[in-house]
C-alpha cells in the first residue's frame, strides 16, 4: 500500500460521497484542496481532502475508507500521513468538523489526538436538504475537533 497526492482524474467519486452525500459540495471545496489516496496496487481505497484555511491551518474536509476495508486501521494510517503532510507544509493546527451523530467518526478522531472545539448548532439542517440519520440518531449539529501540532 502506498499514499500519493491524487490528480483530479484520479478522485475516488463514490468514496469521496460516502463521506459527504452532496456532490455539489465536495465540488466546492475540493479543486482548492490536496487530495490524498491509499493505493492497494492501482486502486484507490482511502481518500483523505485537506484544505488550507492558511498558512498555520488545514481542514479535513473529507476522509473515507471503502467499506470492504474498514476496521484495519487504514483511516489511521492515512490521517497521519496528512497530519504529517501538514507539519512539513508549516501547519500548526488541524481542523475536523463531524456530525453529532457519528459515533464512531467522534471516537475516531479523538483517538488520534483531537480534542473538541466548539458545535455549529443545526449545520446540517441549513445545509443538507434532506435530513440526515446515523446511528438513529438525526445528524443536526456539527462538532468542530482540532489538533494542534
Amino acid at each position: 500500500m502506498q499514499v500519493k497526492d491524487l490528480t483530479p482524474a484520479e478522485w475516488p467519486w463514490p468514496l469521496l460521497l460516502d463521506a459527504d452525500p452532496s456532490r455539489e459540495l465536495v465540488d466546492a471545496y475540493i479543486h482548492q484542496s490536496t487530495v490524498m489516496g491509499l493505493l492497494e496496487g492501482d486502486a484507490v481505497i482511502a481518500v483523505v481532502v485537506l484544505l488550507p484555511r492558511d498558512r498555520q491551518v488545514i481542514e479535513v474536509m473529507n476522509i473515507a475508507v471503502a467499506t470492504n476495508h474498514q476496521g484495519k486501521k487504514l483511516g489511521k494510517l492515512l490521517l497521519a500521513a496528512a497530519v504529517e503532510r501538514s507539519l512539513q507544509q508549516g501547519a500548526k493546527r488541524m481542523v475536523v468538523g463531524t456530525g453529532n451523530s457519528g459515533i464512531a467518526q467522534l471516537a475516531f478522531y479523538q483517538k488520534m489526538g483531537f480534542r473538541l472545539e466548539s458545535i455549529d448548532r443545526d449545520y446540517f439542517v441549513r445545509t443538507y436538504p434532506e435530513p440526515i440519520y446515523e446511528n438513529g440518531i438525526w445528524c443536526r449539529d456539527r462538532v468542530i475537533l482540532t489538533l494542534d501540532f
